[in-house]
This record gives structure tokens, sequence and C-alpha cells, in this order.
């Protein structure tokens, strides 16, 4: 059961938490609307609100959440520290471990909190927004393709010339159908072809050759309506696509992509493992946090407010570089996205460990 010390740490610690949030926020709406203030005024204020900043702030504050965190625990630690209030709570014979238990579970409370937001809450949120940034500040979005090719089902191959999104045609499309020996069974091509929905597609002026008993069999016709199992968002991807899809969502989007033979997908990747990642990173910081601001200092808390500040932007740069890494293939994505995290524990045991022999 909590007592009453871990009510107040408890307390302290999400309040500091939330309250740094806030405040950080309310910058960051000021210098954004700054830098978008012509398309702000260009769009109407409903979606400005509702469409972009209501869905923005959720996605910068998860997105910077090791930040907060380390302000957090640093602020109000360094205040219990210069309060001489850790003093006397070790001096009543608590060890170091059972004062660091209030911390934890702070961390855990904000670790779920961030993975349930960025694994399911914030990507249909991120829909909204980017659609909303594609309309009024910046286009992003891919609405071409050209010589597409990739394996729709095993032993399925399509190939497109080209494909318009705004028109969802495409031209000279072709598609081949081969047995488990290799063997060419059957090739269907069309002059163009026209997607409806999901895996719908209509294809005109097609010619079908199926390849049986060293036989071929030739059907002509001008429009056919079937059905294939991919669709446009499986070659047509843009820069922030992957922060768009739940984790279940990216996970089948990424095996399927694999399965399909597409190379583009390392952002996917980096994606997945970054949202867990950052989970653990919410554990890491706060040791480093609490380990570096519960002994009182001379100066007061503005050096562990420095120090933490630093730490704190060098694992978020950290974290982007080793990003990187994986985008250029000088790693996996799993190795990249949890080099920091390694790192940055070694430096939270050390640390822990120092404070723990005061």
């Amino acid at each position: 059961m909590f007592k009453v010390l871990d009510r107040y740490i408890i307390r302290k610690f999400l309040g500091t938490y939330a309250f740094s949030i806030v405040l950080l926020l309310a910058i960051v709406v000021m210098f954004d609307i700054n830098e978008k203030l012509d398309p702000f005024l260009r769009a109407p204020l409903r979606a400005t609100v509702f469409d972009y900043f209501m869905n923005f702030l959720p996605y910068f504050a998860n997105q910077f959440s090791p930040l907060f965190i380390f302000i957090a625990v640093i602020f109000f630690t360094s205040k219990l520290a210069s309060n001489s209030e850790i003093i006397a709570i070790l001096s009543t014979g608590m060890s170091y471990h059972r004062f660091a238990r209030p911390y934890l579970i702070s961390a855990t409370v904000i670790a779920i909190a961030g993975y349930l937001l960025s694994a399911y809450v914030i990507p249909p949120a991120n829909v909204k927004r980017i659609d909303y940034t594609n309309r009024y500040v910046r286009n992003k979005s891919v609405d071409y393709g050209s010589n597409i090719m990739l394996m729709v089902a095993p032993g399925e191959i399509v190939y497109m010339s080209r494909y318009d999104a705004p028109t969802k045609t495409g031209i000279r499309f072709s598609m081949e159908k081969f047995d488990d020996e290799k063997h060419l069974q059957s090739r269907l091509t069309a002059q163009s072809v026209r997607w409806d929905t999901i895996y719908s597609w209509q294809l005109y002026d097609y010619v079908i050759r199926d390849f049986k008993d060293n036989r071929e069999f030739i059907r002509r016709g001008h429009r056919l309506d079937t059905v294939i199992p991919f669709e446009p968002r499986d070659f047509l991807i843009a820069v922030n696509d992957h922060e768009k899809l739940t984790t279940p969502a990216l996970t089948e989007y990424i095996e399927r992509q694999k399965q399909r033979g597409v190379g583009n997908i390392k952002t996917f990747e980096v994606e997945y493992h970054r949202r867990i990642a950052m989970t653990a990173a919410a554990f890491i910081l706060t040791i480093i946090g609490m380990s570096l601001s519960s002994r009182k200092v001379k100066g007061g808390m503005g050096i562990n407010i420095g120090i933490g500040l630093v730490l704190s932007f060098s694992y978020i740069l950290f974290m982007t570089v080793t990003q990187t890494f994986a985008l250029s293939g000088l790693t996996s994505p799993a190795l990249a996205m949890w080099i920091p995290n390694i790192i940055y524990a070694i430096i939270a045991v050390v640390l822990y460990a120092r404070a723990c022999r005061y």
C-alpha cells in the first residue's frame, strides 16, 4: 500500500510533469503560430483548432516526453534536496531503494500512458493533423508512382508503369502468376487500370494469356472487374505515413510489405521500435534525474536543471542520429532505437550506484 511519502512524491512527480508539459506546449504553440501564420489565416478556424492543434499537442508532448520527464524529476527532486527533505527522509532509516519506489511507480504510469498514446490514440489523430498540413501548409503526400513492381501474393507479381492517385488510374499494367516451380502460368496485361475500393480494380483493354501443356490460350476484353490483393497505399508511401498507423496496423503493414518485396519500409520499422524504446526511456531517465538531483549541492537547483536539460536534449539528439543509421542501412532499426537506451541505462546504473552510497 502507498504510504504518505509515496503519495507525496508521486503527486509531486506527476504534477510537475503535467505542469512542464503545459508550460512548454504553450511556448511551442506560440512559435508554431508564428511560423505558420499565413496557412492558419487561410484555413478555417475550426479546422485549425480541432484538426491541427488538438492533434498536434498530444503528438508533440509524446515525442518529447523524455524531456518533460527529466525536467520534472530534476526540478522537484532538487527542490526536495535544497529543503533538506531527502536528508530527513533517509535519516529515518529508509533505504535509497525504498526512496526510489514512488519514482518508479510514477515512471510506470507515464510509460504506460505514453505507449497507449503512441500505439493507439495518436496515430488516428495524426491522420487529421497530416491531412491538414498537406492541405493548408505544405503538401507532402505522394500523388503518383512510376515503375511499380511488387509481389501481391505468393507467385503473383504486379507491374505498373505509372499510377496517379488523384485519378486513381494506372497505365501499362501487367500481372504474372508462377507455379511452385517458378514456371509462368498466366500473364495479364492491360492498357490502363483503375482502383475502386480496397482490393477492387477495373482493367481496361486487357489481354490474358494462360500457359498450359505447352499451349497458349488468349482472352481479350474491354473491361474486367477483378480483385487483386494490393492497393495504392502499398506503393505510394509518403514521408509521414508511418505516423498514421496504430501499432497492430504497423506490425501487419511491415510484415505484408516484407512479403511483397517492398524495400522502403525502414521508417515504419524505426517507428515500431521507437514506440517501445520510448517506453523504456521513461524509467532510465527517471533514475538518472533522481540520482543526479537527490543530493544537496552548492549553487542550488540551477546546476541540476542545467545538467538535466543537457542530458535530455542529448538523449533526443542521440536517438535522432541513430535513427539515420537505420534509415541508411548501417544498423537494424531495433538496434538503432535501443542504442541510446543501452548507453543511458549504463549511465543510470552508475549514477544510481553512486547515489546509494551517500
